[in-house]
């Protein structure tokens, strides 16, 4: 069950830059960021922030209150697709919904950085694309950012979608931003790991336009439940190249209906 907490009081302003974009933020155990992240985005003037409580056993779900979230989704089902999913359903159910063209995704541990949000934002404003990836490449990446298997498992699926689909991403960046309409075009289906490999696949799909800028990212702050255990590193790999073969399985089923 998803339950929604909503704080109408705590929309952002509508004369910014950024008041027509909502921030949809997974998030598992990450209380100790929450005091730090919402204000973040709350000084950026984003049009709303929903936080998706992924069945924290800490109170992230009140921190992210209590700091400037607009709405927080309690996602009890684990997985990053869970999550996110929950964030397009509860954006969908906001006062006056419409309003928000643009659709931002970033983690809850501090390791993007906020401050790049409207450049991401940007090119889609401008009509110059419809999907948006911070690439974290190797000079902007804080020293021990990503670990080896993250960066062997993010060069191998993106390697997968060069061979299969005949585009180059530099990344599966999760700091992203992406026209809304072509976000729940795009029938997101993954509810784990896979999240990001598919939105990108089925943005070539569907011949979307596509950025790729450069971001700065950080260690992230709090235990990592992807690179922090070899359990989380082995399942992460798991659903992104199971993702890749069934999508490149399924391929023409979609492609033909495009």
């Amino acid at each position: 069950m998803i339950v929604l907490t909503t704080h109408p009081d705590k929309s952002q302003p509508s004369d910014t830059s950024l008041a027509t974009t909502a921030v949809i933020i997974p998030a598992l155990n990450e209380s100790a960021n929450m005091s730090i992240l919402m204000p973040q985005l709350v000084e950026l003037g984003v049009g709303a922030i929903l936080l998706c409580d992924n069945g924290s056993t800490d109170d992230t779900a009140q921190q992210a209150s209590a700091h400037g979230a607009t709405i927080v989704v309690h996602q009890p089902t684990r997985g990053y697709g869970a999550a996110c999913f929950a964030g397009m359903e509860a954006l969908v159910h906001l006062p006056n919904s419409e309003r928000f063209d643009v659709v931002a995704f970033l983690d809850a541990d501090l390791a993007d950085d906020t401050s790049m949000l409207f450049q991401l934002v940007k090119p889609i404003l401008g009509d110059d694309a419809d999907l948006v990836i911070g690439v974290r490449s190797r000079k902007n990446r804080e020293p021990g950012s990503m670990s080896l298997p993250q960066i062997f498992g993010n060069w191998l699926a993106t390697f997968l979608i060069r061979i299969g689909w005949g585009y180059r991403y530099r990344d599966l960046g999760p700091f992203r931003t992406i026209r809304r309409k072509n976000l729940y075009a795009l029938d997101m289906q993954d509810r784990a790991f896979g999240w990001t490999v598919e939105m990108q696949i089925k943005a070539v799909e569907q011949k979307l336009r596509i950025e790729e800028i450069e971001v700065p990212y950080f260690k992230r702050r709090g235990k990592s439940k992807i690179s922090g255990t070899v359990r989380g590193v082995f399942l992460a790999g798991y659903w992104i190249l199971g993702t890749c073969a069934r999508l490149w399985w399924t391929k023409r089923r979609r492609t033909t209906n495009t």
